[in-house]
């Protein structure tokens, strides 16, 4: 997993824009692992994001995110996206929304697919006392 350049904080402490990874590079490994190849880790963010690659014919099993609307760009590779009965095939360079509430799986072509994912952060996981 290839981490984020470190650039010096602005004047205040106040983030400042960087370069964090060269998509390509990362998606042009041979072989490139299963998974996450990056993650965005920026302390302070908003956003989530990943970037996944999924070997030939490597599949994603069916699964709803009931939470986040997902964007999905293909930076390698293809896919196949299937929602239902439908087929949607994922071509580099494409840009998908999956919205929330929708149930998918994903089959990765003969190249296998190298795509990036980012949506809102998701909030960290709380511990609630019950009331006795």
């Amino acid at each position: 997993m290839t981490g984020a350049r470190t650039e010096p904080p602005a004047a205040g402490g106040a983030p400042v824009p960087k370069l964090l990874c060269d998509t390509r590079a990362l998606a042009a490994l041979d072989p490139a692992p299963a998974g996450a190849l990056w993650r965005l880790a920026e302390p302070g963010r908003q956003l989530d994001a990943n970037l996944v690659h999924v070997p030939p014919g490597g599949r994603i099993d069916t699964h709803t995110e009931p939470d986040l609307d997902v964007l999905v760009l293909v930076v390698a590779g293809d896919a196949t996206l299937h929602v239902g009965p439908e087929r949607q095939p994922l071509t580099e360079g494409g840009l998908f929304w999956l919205p929330h509430g929708s149930t998918r799986s994903l089959t990765a072509g003969d190249r296998g697919v190298s795509y990036l994912t980012v949506h809102r952060r998701r909030p960290g996981l709380q511990i609630r006392h019950q009331d006795r």
